[in-house]
């Protein structure tokens, strides 16, 4: 039974189905921008680099990420926890060792002269009895559940640590999210302003041309209600991108509101040429949650065996030296001093089952521990197989979306041309104004996707997380 649990996290480990590969069905390279967007390719074999996100090329990501990681308060509070993961391994580490402790006291008291006689004496005697001892105490770890208790109090640090390093990740990811997602705010606002200053132009020549009666009132209605639609997307956006901003200020340890320092546009965030690629085994070992509940398991299965011990005799061996005398400096004269040396054994007879209980609790929870373990190694290679999808879905949506803001820009162009020399009409030209707002902002978007699909791989594969 104890081999058992020792070879729990290994059995669990074990008992994980593993894909094919790390991109399921795909092969283990493969080219994931069609012609006409940036190339991306997926090496094997290639780690996540530690300092993934310089990858993007920005330098002003490179300081927040790193002010990020200096000010953070959510990596704060995960630092301090490892300490305290790391200061109660330590502590349970005494357990193994004999623990010595010192000890002296001191008594005043008043006794009879004569101390056998049954009447009181009014003849006192007036003393005082200095006594000092050093003890010594050893539990012998005969059936492992001294070693056990250490072992699960490291396993407790073990996990912590990789979820300090998780935190660090995590924060590290949605920083560089939250950047990408405001450089595309950024870049539909000046969309959305454009299509205003756009919409207006064309409102002029309507009303121009309604003054020459060319068109009627309906014409300027109709383009009336295009520039209030397209004036409405306006304060949408930037609320979400001052949200967005805010988040930003939290991540590097700033109150929401305050100055941020200059943030990266689109233009200045590159794709990454090339993309790492683990294989499965390798996946487990570097996501920080996967070894988190590994050594969670490992805990687990040290507490089985800790609750076991305890329904089994317990050994103890303790000494103890020392002295005691009306004066202090004669306690370690001839004849003062004392010792002893006891030896025992304990067995737990009659806990009304508790122990019993307890031993069962802990194996239940050795089953949860493996099974959570094979839950999140699941997932894991679920989040990998969905960057990767991703990564080729989205290259694919770049590359329409790109032939459509080129297209929808040559449209309206052409389109608005012909109105201005007459040769359509307002009714002509809305779907054209519409249909390039809505082709900017696609385009725009995807742009965003595929650099937010690159963070979501380097995510998948473990974040570069080191405990």
């Amino acid at each position: 039974m104890i081999l058992a649990l020792i070879a729990a996290p290994l059995i669990a480990a074990q008992a994980t189905p593993l894909p094919d590969s790390a991109i399921g069905n795909a092969p283990a390279s493969v080219l994931v921008a069609p012609f006409g967007t940036p190339e991306q390719r997926v090496i094997p074999d290639t780690p996540v680099p530690p300092r993934w996100w310089a990858e993007l090329g920005s330098a002003k990501l490179d300081a927040l990420v790193e002010a990020a990681l200096k000010a953070s308060p959510d990596i704060a509070v995960a630092e301090a926890q490892l300490r305290q993961a790391q200061e109660l391994a330590r502590a349970a580490g005494g357990g193994q060792f004999p623990q010595i402790d010192a000890s002296y006291g001191a008594t005043r008291a008043r006794v009879s002269n004569v101390a056998a006689t049954p009447l009181a004496d009014p003849n006192a005697t007036l003393y005082t009895l200095h006594t000092a001892q050093v003890s010594v105490s050893y539990t012998l770890d005969v059936f492992g559940g001294v070693g056990a208790r250490v072992r699960s109090a490291r396993a407790a640090a073990k996990a912590q640590s990789w979820r300090s390093a998780a935190a660090r990740s995590m924060i590290v990811a949605n920083l560089v999210n939250a950047v990408i997602q405001n450089a595309a705010l950024s870049d539909q606002i000046a969309s959305a302003k454009e299509a205003v200053t756009a919409n207006r132009e064309i409102l002029s020549l309507i009303q121009r041309r309604q003054q020459l009666g060319a068109v009627g009132a309906a014409d300027v209605a109709a383009q009336e209600t295009a520039l209030a639609a397209a004036e409405g997307v306006l304060p949408l956006l930037e609320r979400a991108q001052r949200h967005n901003q805010a988040l930003i200020a939290v991540f590097t340890g700033r109150a929401p509101g305050a100055d941020l320092p200059e943030l990266p546009t689109l233009d200045e965030l590159r794709l990454p040429a090339q993309l790492p690629f683990s294989l499965p085994a390798a996946t487990i070992a570097h996501r920080p949650d996967v070894q988190a509940a590994a050594a969670q398991m490992e805990g687990a299965a040290a507490d089985a065996k800790v609750a076991m011990a305890a329904r089994l005799p317990s050994f103890t061996l303790s000494a103890g030296y020392g002295g005691s005398a009306t004066r202090f400096s004669d306690m370690f004269a001839s004849g003062n001093p004392f010792w002893s040396l006891l030896g025992g054994v304990t067995q737990p007879l009659f806990r009304a089952g508790s122990l019993l209980h307890q031993s069962h609790a802990a194996k239940a929870a050795l089953e949860a521990a493996q099974a959570q373990y094979r839950s999140t190694a699941l997932q894991g290679f679920a989040d990998l197989s969905d960057a990767l999808t991703a990564l080729k879905t989205d290259a694919d949506a770049l590359e329409a979306a790109t032939r459509g803001d080129t297209a929808s820009a040559q449209s309206l162009a052409f389109t608005r041309r012909q109105f201005e020399l007459g040769a359509v009409g307002t009714y002509q030209l809305l779907p054209v104004v519409a249909a390039r707002a809505a082709a900017r902002e696609t385009y725009v978007q995807a742009r965003a996707a595929r650099l937010g699909d690159t963070v979501a791989l380097y995510q998948a594969l473990g974040g570069g997380a080191r405990p």
